[in-house]
């Protein structure tokens, strides 16, 4: 079951970064890059890759938050919710017939 819901989170994340990259890309030069006012010298394979891999990241995370929180109170507590003792009346008291 853990795999699974890894699975549930990473391939869809893989999805979105894929898109992300895409769409991204489509816009920006990777050698035009600049961060902190100097220029990236990194080669556009590795800022592909690199991006890519953050993309990755940041869309896991959003789809792990996603699957934490739509998670059931029982599957929160590993089904161990306390059930009240039922009331038990002594002979004595009224009961009704």
């Amino acid at each position: 079951m853990v795999a699974q819901r890894w699975m549930w989170i990473a391939w869809p994340a893989f999805l979105a970064a894929a898109v992300m990259e895409m769409l991204v890309f489509a816009f920006v030069d990777p050698l035009e890059l600049h961060l902190a006012g100097e220029p990236v010298a990194w080669s556009r394979n590795a800022v592909y890759t690199v991006s890519f891999f953050v993309f990755w990241g940041v869309a896991m995370f959003s789809s792990l938050l996603t699957s934490l929180l739509g998670r059931s109170l029982a599957e929160l507590n590993g089904a161990a919710i306390a059930r009240p003792a039922p009331i038990r009346l002594a002979e004595h008291d009224w009961q009704p017939d």
